[in-house]
């Protein structure tokens, strides 16, 4: 859990802080002359919570989660550390795979929650700064639509996102033949498979919850 969610923070919050900044001045833009200003305000909520944290956060750590968890069976398994575990009665699936599994599905969602806080609050410095809008108008704005369903929706989301990069790493690895060339190409499958599976649960989370 340290290692699949503490240590991912520096880059989950990294991205929730430009993401905030960079949706204020989209939202101020698209919005100019059409819709009162305090809007910025509920299109940074919505998208924080609901969309673009919890997605961008799960396709950069499954380059950093699932390409660790990947390399790291996969070495195990071309070195035979794996057969050696079997050889001493022990599962390598209870022992190496559930562990992790069970680890990014718990903290992922600590993650997500934490980088959506960033990102209100950069959306909110940005909204008070650069577009001369008063704290007020921007709170009146994010509560304006704002349904607690706004704040599961995302962390469900990510609950998924963590289950699956967990295991298509796990499952990767464990697969991995061939060498130290093996492993590199055993985690370069586990990150392009985790990101095409978020894209595909976001879809699904989509049609089955909003």
């Amino acid at each position: 859990m340290r290692r699949i969610g503490v240590q991912s923070l520096p880059i989950a919050l990294f991205i929730a802080v430009f993401t905030g900044i960079v949706l204020a001045l989209l939202s101020s833009y698209t919005l100019t002359g059409a819709v009162p200003l305090y809007f910025v305000g509920t299109l940074v909520g919505k998208a924080v919570m609901i969309e673009l944290v919890p997605v961008m956060t799960g396709l950069a750590l499954s380059g950093r989660v699932g390409a660790n968890i990947a390399a790291e069976l996969g070495t195990m398994r071309v070195t035979e550390q794996v057969e050696a575990l079997e050889t001493l009665a022990y599962d390598p699936h209870s022992y190496l795979v559930v562990p992790r599994i069970i680890a990014a599905t718990l903290m992922f969602p600590v993650v997500v929650a934490l980088a959506e806080v960033t990102g209100l609050l950069s959306g909110w410095i940005t909204a008070i700064n650069l577009l001369d809008m008063s704290t007020v108008e921007f709170v009146k704005g994010l509560r304006l639509f704002y349904e607690f369903k706004d704040i599961w929706f995302g962390l469900v989301k990510s609950m998924s996102f963590g289950l699956a990069i967990a295991l298509i790493g796990c499952m990767k690895g464990l697969s991995a033949s061939g060498g130290a060339e093996g492993v590199g190409r055993t985690a370069m499958e586990a990150v392009v498979l985790g990101a095409q599976m978020i894209l595909v649960l976001d879809a699904f989370w989509a049609v089955a919850l909003l």
